[in-house]
């Protein structure tokens, strides 16, 4: 009997002017996983973007949502609907502003934590039962006089040059938790990464 494909899905906003953002690290990470598979051959549908790749014996979708973040939702549970797609095997990379830049963590299930693409998830698919790697960008420094940039201004802005030259390394440790997600389960994957 044929198993469900897994879905690993990366969050953030479609638009030049979002690339290389705080709250876009979660395509960033999709990206760079897909890059070191091989995997070329994008397709849109549901108002999101996919490609298909293999693990072993397991088959694999790498998807984007194309609407804007809070709408994250209504690409991914139409997407998981079609494919078939058991949300046990389903795992979420996105920011995350309670952990440190350069941490992430990796979640069984769990609330939205205020990220509003988890958020449209949970409302759409009508469960939170799906796994996540909470990558960190941390939240805004204070000035000296104890002021700091709204959040919303915080997650729409640019890594700085040092944050900038961690992420290679960051995505090295998100690659390997999206590979044993799929190859050794949630359990192993926590395991290893949160570890750490």
């Amino acid at each position: 009997m044929a198993t469900s494909p897994f879905l690993i899905v990366g969050l953030g906003n479609p638009g030049a002017q979002y690339e290389h953002t705080r709250h876009n690290v979660g395509f960033m990470a999709l990206e760079h996983f897909a890059d070191s598979l091989g995997t070329a051959a994008w397709q849109e549908k549901f108002n999101g973007r996919f490609c298909r790749c293999r693990l072993g014996e397991h088959t694999v979708l790498l998807a984007e949502p194309l609407t804007f973040m809070n709408r994250s939702g209504q690409f991914v549970a139409p997407l998981t609907r079609y494919f078939k797609i058991a949300l046990a095997n389903m795992l979420v990379l996105h920011d995350d502003l309670d952990l440190d830049p350069g941490r992430i963590k990796v979640v069984a299930r769990g609330g939205s934590g205020g990220h509003n693409g988890i958020r449209s998830l949970i409302a759409e698919l009508g469960s939170s039962d799906f796994a996540r790697v909470k990558i960190g960008i941390g939240r805004p420094e204070k000035n000296e006089k104890g002021y700091a940039i709204p959040i919303e201004r915080y997650v729409l802005s640019r890594f700085s040059r040092q944050e900038e030259e961690q992420l290679e390394t960051l995505f090295t440790r998100t690659d390997r938790a999206q590979e044993l997600f799929v190859r050794e389960g949630i359990a192993a994957c926590m395991n290893v990464v949160n570890r750490r």
